[in-house]
């Protein structure tokens, strides 16, 4: 008998793992936990994300909100009530939100601040899609549902049997205006709330429809009721209430705009128009399955679809449209940077340090005509405010370090992007290289002493001076690259050319490391590797010595050769997750993100390391590279609430796991080139916008099989680590024959290695 059932319970097992693997992907957006990564706090992130629930790159998100108003972390995981469904347009918990307001259904009594208004609910009765959101508010006993467009949304209210049922409207603090219009079952207003200001003439105009005839109507301020249907005032709100049968369904439709009341009206009308809320959901859905559907992947267990496509929708995201279509149906957009209406597209809402590396490259490569929409709006940024953002948020906010919209409007143009004003945007980038900005994260902040000097120096108190160097050193190949696309004078050019080489300048022998430099041509003294911030940014000398993004083998010459170099490479995972924190005088949350991760010095929640792995390739040694992405992408991965191993960060994060799972990533933006790694799947295929598929075939791929054993190339044996984004454009079949033994052959002579600028200009 227990032989019998033994032998029973080992075959379901057997099936059970069997039925595991997913062969057909039909309907991607399904596979989607926007949940993912919301399970952190200020001091460990594990993704800093809120469950977005919105259109792709659309003007507004939507979320449910669980902290406190004007508090970055609007949703945690770990919460127990919520306070409202706040509209969005938050990048990130750090930089917080603005433009804000949110509604919120209660029953049994007038109750609107939001410690009155909030309500308990669980994760068992919520269900959170990218396209489609509910949820049982238990004290209030109603099921709140919403569904997005782009610049509009849809709220279904599910009451029980009451006279008093309510919606409440807070447009939040910091200067906002509320009018309750009965007669038209209408609420209007707009937030001026913002973090990162001064933002002239800003407003987020909201309209929001009723089908339910009002019984109660007033506003509120603070924690008073006011009597009156309009107002103006620090904080203002509404709140509107009707009698209910039990199960009685209120619907609301809601739109908003930068601009004025009228186009609020107007993109309520082109985006929902007729639509009730299935007919709205039915087509999100749609619209979310047509843009993951461009990658489909087979072969994968269920852990593993979900992984993807959850880091896919989080792509798909930021920067985010700030414009709006006119009656004509010409974009048309509100500017931070003057204040004014102007014609053409904006986008906000990313930061260039974090986005640069693989973000931008994802969208060249699978989403060309968003950003040819983004360059578009970058164009508007300089003209409006004579200068490119590296932190819009939505204007010029001043975060982080670096002039990467170089690499970004580079990247973009080598990649084949057409039919936008470059050389504008080339002008941008000469006179942002060569000028301070209006703030330290604009421009570049220390650019005398780098032209001069050929470094940014550690003692004249300019801040994470050698993280800036090694930065402002890729910038300039990138504007260098894109000079020569544009065919600029030699004469001209060549001056980025040189200073991309500066990185060499903070390069310290004795070391082996990078390291700031003083003023006098002294190292900084004393020097302690593991020291986070302050010669670098967000991380030590051990992240940062491998920033040469566009001349990897100029750092392995100087580290002392292939050997040295891998084995340099090898000691970030053998080291202890050692650090020094006396810079920020605590342990930041990405400190403790390495520590915790068991992956010695390597910490791959934040973005200055995430491209170390792959220069394994460099040096001869393309299975190490293999063996520690699929190490990163097991271990660090999953769609869960503490899915990630830190910050999203605005797409970057997950596009480096989109990237690895196919295979190959962007190591050096502004050139042609993707670095191979080791595709994750048995097979994924790129739907590109061209027409063209790219097809990655890799049947005996397996979780031992993680090495290349050999490759081919449109069926030509292909040994290079490295592969053409402008031949893929025209169509590939790359077939991997993988290995649970790596093949030290394979990918080591200098005649595989991926680009180097030493290797161009020698």
């Amino acid at each position: 008998m227990k032989k019998t059932f033994l032998s029973a319970a080992l075959a379901f097992a057997s099936m059970a793992g069997f039925a595991q693997i997913v062969n057909t992907v039909n309907d991607p957006v399904e596979w989607v936990n926007p949940l993912m990564g919301t399970e952190s706090k200020p001091s460990l992130s594990n993704g800093n994300t809120y469950p977005a629930i919105g259109m792709p790159w659309g003007m507004n998100l939507w979320t449910p909100q669980t902290g406190p108003n004007g508090d970055g972390w609007g949703y945690t995981y770990d919460a127990d009530k919520i306070r409202g469904f706040k509209q969005t347009h938050q990048p990130s918990p750090w930089m917080n939100d603005y433009g804000m307001f949110s509604i919120m259904p209660v029953t049994g009594k007038t109750k609107f601040t939001q410690d009155d208004r909030q309500s308990w609910f669980s994760h068992k009765a919520e269900v959170s899609k990218p396209y489609y959101y509910s949820v049982y508010l238990a004290d209030a006993d109603v099921t709140t549902e919403l569904t997005p467009t782009e610049r509009a949304a849809q709220f279904r209210f599910t009451f029980p049997k009451s006279d008093s049922s309510f919606i409440v409207v807070d447009a939040f603090d910091k200067g906002s205006y509320i009018k309750v219009i009965p007669e038209e079952k209408k609420i209007v207003g707009y937030s001026t709330k913002y973090t990162y200001g001064p933002l002239p003439n800003f407003k987020n105009y909201f309209v929001i429809y009723f089908d339910k005839p009002f019984t109660v109507s007033n506003t509120w301020s603070g924690k008073e009721l006011t009597g009156k249907l309009e107002l103006q005032a620090d904080q203002t709100g509404a709140i509107v209430g009707f009698k209910t049968s039990q199960g009685e369904r209120v619907n609301v439709k809601t739109a908003t705009s930068f601009i004025s009341f009228e186009q609020a009206e107007l993109n309520l009308k082109k985006e929902i128009a007729g639509d009730n809320f299935d007919a709205t959901a039915a087509k999100a859905k749609a619209e979310w399955n047509k843009k993951l559907g461009a990658l489909k992947i087979e072969g994968g267990t269920v852990d593993q679809v979900r992984t993807f496509y959850s880091c896919l929708y989080r792509t798909l995201f930021f920067p985010n449209k700030m414009y709006e279509l006119d009656t004509n149906n010409k974009p048309v957009h509100w500017s931070p940077h003057n204040g004014q209406i102007l014609p053409g597209r904006r986008f906000s809402g990313t930061g260039f340090w974090d986005t640069f590396r693989a973000l931008y490259p994802f969208l060249n490569l699978v989403y060309p005509s968003i950003n040819k929409e983004m360059q578009e709006g970058l164009v508007n940024d300089y003209k409006e405010s004579g200068w490119l953002p590296e932190w819009s948020s939505p204007g010029l906010a001043q975060c982080m370090i670096g002039n990467n919209s170089a690499s970004v409007v580079a990247d973009a143009y080598i990649k084949g992007q057409r039919g936008y004003d470059i050389n504008t945007l080339y002008e941008a980038l000469i006179h942002g290289a060569n000028n301070e900005g209006p703030n330290s994260s604009v421009g570049r902040f220390g650019v005398k002493y780098y032209n001069d000097l050929g470094y940014v120096p550690y003692d004249v108190n300019i801040s994470e001076n050698a993280a800036r160097t090694l930065e402002y050193a890729y910038d300039d190949f990138t504007i260098y690259q894109l000079g020569k696309a544009l065919g600029k004078p030699r004469a001209e050019i060549e001056v980025y050319a040189k200073r991309s080489m500066n990185y060499k300048n903070i390069f310290d022998k004795g070391t082996g490391l990078m390291r700031g430099k003083n003023k006098d041509g002294s190292f900084q003294s004393p020097f302690n590797p593991f020291k986070w911030g302050d010669a670098f940014t967000e991380g030590n000398s051990w992240h940062y010595s491998w920033s040469v993004f566009h001349d990897v083998q100029g750092l392995i010459d100087l580290m002392g050769g292939d050997q040295k170099f891998v084995s340099k490479l090898d000691s970030v995972f053998s080291m202890p997750p050692t650090y020094d924190e006396s810079y920020y005088g605590g342990v930041i949350h990405e400190i403790r993100e390495m520590q915790i991760a068991g992956m010695g010095q390597y910490a791959h929640g934040n973005q200055p390391i995430q491209h170390m792995i792959y220069l394994y390739n460099y040096a001869g040694a393309p299975w190490k590279a293999q063996y520690w992405i699929r190490q990163t992408m097991n271990k660090l991965y999953k769609a869960t609430p503490d899915g990630y191993c830190g910050d999203e960060d605005n797409g970057q994060t997950s596009a480096w796991y989109i990237f690895s799972a196919l295979g190959f990533y962007p190591v050096t933006p502004a050139t042609d080139q993707y670095v191979v790694g080791t595709p994750f799947f048995k097979k994924a295929t790129i739907q590109l916008e061209n027409g063209k598929q790219i097809v990655i075939n890799a049947a005996n791929n397996s979780a031992s099989n993680v090495y290349i054993n050999s490759m081919s190339y449109n069926g030509k044996p292909y040994t290079k680590n490295w592969l053409s984004h402008s031949d893929m454009q025209k169509g590939a079949v790359l077939n991997f024959s993988m290995s649970a033994t790596p093949n030290k052959q394979r990918g080591v002579t200098k005649a595989e290695v991926p680009y180097s600028f030493s290797n161009e200009v020698k």
